[in-house]
């Protein structure tokens, strides 16, 4: 199945990110959300990464700054921000955004199914949760798979496409085609908690949770040992923040419950959560973004 127009729903931390991803490959995409500020805040972020990508290319002298102002126009013209789904009904593929629970995927994909053509793939851009309990709210979960993007999305070029327990193959095979198609690397994976790249990743941040907890250290120090011994690009105390600190605890809320203890959770970042503190998106986390 070949995609010629694509969607978004949620234009939030990753959505935003992910329609310029796919404007960038060259193919027309709705962003909808469920208000306009979101969806505007959704257009520029687009709007900033592509800038950065093009300022890039001048800076190399690869490109032209004529050049980059009309790639960037032609890339920000691939992108209808909408607070409807009037846009969907010619659409190929989907890719939901929203929050990270259950009973807001479940309902965005029981509105996809209805404002989608029966051909349509229906895509989670989840990074935990269960792509056959979405499908079950749709009559087509053998169209519904999971295609979960990294942070950054716009630099970050792996997709692991998820198979639920009714996604059929050509299913599977079409999201592996369509990552290739936006420049991604795909991994096919099947549906357990935390997919592959969450269960690894957790599995050693927790231990770095663990000691800050039990010594009690500075997690702007920890962050700062990790980056300079090279051992990651960054901490993990300031990735959470750009990720969303309510995003990540649930990750590891939900890897702790299916796993055990083995999966340690913050206390410091559920009492951040709890007070309304999420990271760069409210402007404090465990640190202060201005």
């Amino acid at each position: 199945m070949h995609v010629f127009k694509a969607a978004v729903v949620g234009a939030g931390t990753m959505g935003g990110e992910i329609a310029q991803v796919v404007a960038s490959a060259g193919l027309p995409v709705v962003l909808k959300d469920v208000k306009q500020e979101f969806v505007d805040q959704g257009l520029e972020k687009a709007r900033e990464v592509t800038q950065g990508q093009l300022g890039g290319l001048v800076k190399k002298e690869k490109i032209t700054q004529e050049q980059a102002d009309q790639q960037l126009e032609e890339t920000l013209g691939r992108i209808h921000g909408t607070t409807e789904y009037d846009g969907f009904g010619d659409v190929d593929f989907v890719i939901e955004a929203v929050p990270e629970k259950m009973d807001i995927k479940r309902s965005v994909f029981g509105e996809l199914d209805v404002a989608t053509p029966g051909h349509a793939i229906l895509a989670s851009n989840t990074s935990s949760l269960s792509i056959s309990e979405m499908g079950e709210a749709t009559s087509r979960p053998d169209k519904v798979v999971g295609f979960h993007f990294f942070y950054p999305a716009s630099v970050m070029r792996l997709i692991e496409v998820v198979e639920g327990d009714l996604t059929s193959e050509e299913a599977m095979q079409a999201a592996a085609n369509f990552a290739q198609a936006i420049r991604k690397q795909a991994i096919r994976c099947g549906e357990a908690p935390g997919f592959v790249v969450n269960r690894i990743l957790n599995s050693s941040v927790s231990e770095v949770w663990r000691v800050q907890d039990e010594e009690g250290l500075d997690p702007k120090e920890i962050d700062k040992v990790i980056q300079e011994s090279k051992a990651a690009p960054m901490g993990p105390f300031f990735l959470g923040d750009l990720l969303g600190l309510d995003t990540v605890l649930h990750v590891a809320e939900h890897l702790r419950d299916s796993y055990g203890d083995r999966f340690f959770v913050s206390p410091a970042m559920k009492e951040l959560v709890e007070a309304g503190n999420l990271g760069q998106k409210t402007g404090k986390g465990f640190y202060e973004h201005g």
